[in-house]
Parts: structure tokens; sequence; C-alpha cells
């Protein structure tokens, strides 16, 4: 046996040793509402391919293909146990997701990325805009909650993070997400779109953006050109084909109150979602707008 096979022998056991990679977390965030954000919440089947399994109060989305899992959102670092551990819940394999799409570069949502991705292997996809804070693990210094403090906006850097195009499709398998860009909130954020079927009934569900008007105490939206970013953003998210809308934080699109009503059908789905959506972004932009004249 030549010396070259044996190498190749003792590296395939080697492997094999190994195992699949387990999770390894990195270490929690502290800050005033993660607590709460990060308290357990069952997974369940939004409609056909589409699952939640992230935290009570920091969403993350599992959508199944026939060639692995998406991912949408990592939430707190701490969080990324939870995703794991809902995704084992329903059945599937947390080593078979093939991409974790972001919506927004925040700790409260890429905390736990890093993490799945050291644990799956997969690709993160982001805006051209959110690639490079994502990869060094700091806000940008144009994101409305950045302060210069350094200890402020930090989150575990993300390795193989690719740069998506509005528009751009990412497939798995069969399926198709569509990378909306929705800035705003920050610079680099991105809605997320795809169609899921179940009983011979699709409907378009739409991953969107947060755009709360929050800042740190210096950022003015008025002055800033925020506040017209945000403006064009709620026409975007408003004229998508909407059936079922999906965001960041599930108290945005009611999840708990939608979660009591499963007897009546799905709650989920409501064609006018994404619409009321952006119009109360729009009242609460108005509101910021009017507290910074005084």
């Amino acid at each position: 046996m030549s010396q070259t096979r044996i190498v190749l022998i003792l590296l395939a056991f080697s492997l094999a040793a190994c195992g699949p990679r387990e999770l390894v977390p990195d270490a929690a965030i502290e800050c005033e509402r993660c607590d709460s954000w990060s308290e357990p919440h069952e997974p369940f089947r939004i409609h056909g391919n589409t699952w939640y399994v992230g935290t009570d109060g920091l969403s993350s989305i599992l959508i199944e293909t026939d060639d692995g899992l998406v991912l949408i959102d990592g939430g707190l670092p701490q969080s990324a146990a939870l995703i794991d551990a809902n995704i084992r819940a329903l059945g599937f394999d947390p080593h078979a997701i093939k991409a974790i799409l972001v919506s927004h570069v925040h700790y409260d949502h890429v905390g736990g990325v890093a993490a799945l991705q050291r644990q799956s292997g997969a690709n993160v996809y982001t805006s051209v805009a959110g690639r490079e804070p994502l990869a060094r693990g700091t806000l940008s210094e144009d994101d409305p909650q950045y302060q210069a403090d350094p200890d402020e906006g930090r989150f575990p850097a993300v390795r193989s993070v690719v740069a998506v195009a509005d528009g751009e499709m990412i497939t798995v398998g069969s399926v198709g997400v569509t990378a909306v860009y929705t800035p705003g909130h920050t610079a680099g954020g991105m809605t997320w779109t795809w169609q899921s079927c179940a009983l011979n009934t699709c409907y378009d569900i739409v991953y969107a953006d947060s755009m709360s008007a929050v800042s740190s105490e210096e950022f003015r939206f008025s002055t800033s050109g925020a506040a017209e970013v945000l403006t064009r953003t709620a026409a975007v998210i408003g004229d998508l084909d909407c059936d079922i809308l999906l965001s960041p934080h599930p108290f945005f699109f009611g999840m708990h109150d939608k979660l009591e009503n499963r007897d009546k059908g799905n709650p989920f789905v409501n064609n006018v979602a994404c619409r009321i959506y952006a119009e109360n972004a729009l009242g609460w932009l108005q509101r910021r707008l009017d507290s910074e004249e005084h």
C-alpha cells in the first residue's frame, strides 16, 4: 500500500472520529431586554416549508428545501442554542443548514449567526452595506444606533459573508429566496421574500426588515437623510406581494396574538399586512421627527 493511500485512509478515519460539528455558542451579550428576548418559544409551522424556530422575542425562520435548510437571522449569541434545539425538535438537522440570511446587522439578530455558521458550515448572506460590519463584528459608523465607544455594538464576527445584490435570489434546492434592499433602520437592511406551498395553496411570504426609527442620542433622522430613506423603504415593503408578514421581532407581526387563533385557520395569512406594517412605520417615524423639533 502506498504511503499516500495510507495517509488518506488515516485522514478519513480521523474525520469520521470527529463526527458532526457541535454547537459552540459565543459569550452571551447583556442588555436591558436581552433576558426577555431570550425566553424560549416552542417552534411551529407558519405554512408549508416555513417554520418559526426563534425565541420569544427574536425571530428566526427556517425554510425547508429538498437540498438542505435556509435559516433567517440568528438572534443573540445566547439564542443560538435555543435555535439549534428548536430545529432539532422539529426533526431537522442543524448541520443541514446551507444558507443563513441576515435582515440587519445588529447584535440582537446576528449575535448567534457565527456559532450557527461554525456548526453548519453555511454561507451567510447580507447586503453590500451589511457585509463589512458583519464580518468585522462592529456596527457601521453610518448606523443610526452607532456609538463611538468601542464596547458598544459589538457581536461575534462572521466568516464567509456573501454580499447579495438587490433583487438577487439565493437558491437552495428548488427553493429561491429573493433579497430586497430595505435600508433605513440600518444602511444595509434586507427584506427576504419567498413562496411557500402546501395542500395546493401557495402564499408569498415576506420577512420584512425592521423599520423602527430608533437611534443613539446624537443621531437625527431629520437631518441625516435617514427619514427619506425610511420613507422610500416603507413604500417598497408596502408594495410587495405579501400574503404572510414576518419580521425580526415577533411582536411586529403579532405572533403571540395570532398563535391564540390557530384553531380558526392560518392566522398569519393577511394580504394587507405588509401595507399596514409600512404605514405603522411611517407613523413611528413621524412621531420621531416631531420629537426632534423640540
